[in-house]
């Protein structure tokens, strides 16, 4: 077999871990070794734990959970780059606790959010860190006839730029990515940028969107909003588009669906998904932000929002929910509960337990994440409220929404305390009762005629 190679055994049809991609594109561009970046630690910790030797130089660029353990390998070539206050400072900060040699890069006065856009924010400064960092470390540059651009084991690829390979993979939300950054780093990089559903924030939405429970809160807001045959329905803050698609599905083009979004990266992959799914003329993909919805008033029958109050002015957006659905319409909107605990079904000690119960308290200032979504929505003038709080179980522990959820649970504890929660869930897993849960505040209202 080709080195590299992706293989699957006769008779078991299982799917590549995303390691195995990245390594088949590294020898699908002639890398033996190359530098890498993300935001998401998960999706770089089998690689550098089963693959130092490919690995030149590690970023993580604003990681708002990160466990350490993975990166130990590669602690003394390993930056992480972060603002001087928030999740990513305190991830950061307590994980170079236990990466003796590894940089850490401090922002001043910014705080880094799962959705900030900190390239955008921070260019000069990201893109000099990463350089200043990797000029000691070794990397291959992609070999000469390799194409500039395409396709490999379900990760799609661009290069810029000329020398060493500074492989890129997307951010969880950031609007620009690393696009910024981009001139800067390819004046000394063969800068690749990844993209695709198998990895970054489109992987996690997708595997969020697959859980049965997830799909079932869906299912129930949709029941809710009962829209019937013709009304149009506007989903704001569409992410992947992965609800999109099971709406449209549900609705068999019954009803014209329009998705907005304000991530064009997120759009490009959202429309990239629909039409391999054969529904492209199904849905509508624009870009729109949920504080300005660009439609005229009373455009829509039905709108609705998932998780996408925590990050904006939260109170503005439903405004603009309200504002765009006709009297009569109905508006639903899903916020994650961060004043619910969170739910490990491991045997822990209580120490640990009390570590990892409460979720990370991640929501922007004005945003909404907690029981005050329902008054908000009635003082929006929404009536015929229906609230249903709604827990949301994960039993996959290699898929990628569990593997972010619990980054953040393992940034939180000491190598040994890691070592015991390592030790209860591959217990949990024998025994066939791993899962994780947490909840969301969900509500359906109906705009009042005047």
């Amino acid at each position: 077999m080709a080195r590299g190679a992706i293989s699957v055994d006769p008779g078991v049809m299982s799917e590549p871990s995303l390691s195995q991609r990245l390594i088949a594109l590294f020898d699908h561009l002639g890398l033996a070794r190359a530098h890498v970046a993300s935001q998401i630690p998960a999706d770089l910790a089998d690689l550098t734990a089963r693959h130092r030797e490919r690995v030149g130089g590690v970023v993580l660029c604003a990681p708002v959970r990160l466990d350490p353990t993975p990166f130990a390998a590669v602690a003394g070539r390993t930056l992480m780059i972060a603002g001087d206050r928030g999740l990513a400072a305190d991830a950061t900060l307590r994980a170079a606790q236990r990466l003796p040699g590894a940089e850490r890069c401090v922002l001043a006065d910014y705080e880094a959010f799962g959705w900030s856009d900190v390239v955008a924010d921070r260019t000069q400064a990201v893109a000099d860190a990463i350089i200043a960092h990797l000029a000691d470390a070794t990397a291959d540059a992609p070999r000469s006839a390799a194409p500039r651009d395409g396709s490999h084991g379900g990760i799609t690829y661009r290069i810029e730029g000329s020398g060493p390979a500074l492989v890129l993979l997307p951010f969880f939300l950031a609007p620009s990515q690393w696009q910024p950054a981009v001139p800067a780093l390819a004046g000394h990089f063969s800068v690749i940028l990844l993209g695709g559903p198998k990895l970054g924030g489109v992987a996690m939405l997708e595997d969020r969107a697959r859980a049965p429970t997830y799909q079932a809160m869906f299912r129930t807001l949709i029941d809710l909003i009962a829209p019937a045959p013709g009304e149009a329905i506007l989903d704001v803050g569409c992410g992947s588009g992965a609800l999109d698609r099971a709406l449209a599905r549900r609705l068999n083009g019954a009803n014209p669906i329009t998705a907005v979004d304000a991530n064009p990266f997120l759009l490009r992959e959202a429309a990239a998904l629909a039409e391999s799914d054969g529904l492209a003329g199904a849905i509508r993909f624009a870009p729109g932000n949920a504080e300005a919805v660009p439609f005229a008033d009373a455009a829509f029958d039905a709108a609705f929002s998932i998780t996408v109050l925590e990050e904006c002015d939260a109170d503005r957006a439903i405004r603009e929910l309200v504002r765009v659905v006709r009297p009569g319409g109905r508006v639903g909107v899903v916020v994650r509960a961060i004043d619910l605990p969170q739910w490990w079904n491991l045997d822990l000690p209580e120490t640990i337990r009390r570590k990892v119960d409460p979720p990370p308290q991640s929501v922007a200032r004005a945003g909404v994440a907690d029981a005050s979504l329902y008054g908000r929505l009635r003082a929006a003038g929404l009536t015929d409220l229906i609230g249903y709080p709604f827990l949301i179980t994960l039993d996959d522990p290699d898929g990628p929404i569990w593997r972010y959820r619990e980054d953040a649970a393992l940034s939180l504890l000491s190598a040994e305390e890691t070592r015991t929660w390592l030790d209860a869930r591959a217990a949990a897993r024998r025994a066939g009762v791993l899962l994780a849960a947490h909840a969301l505040h969900c509500a359906v209202g109906t705009k009042p005629a005047p």
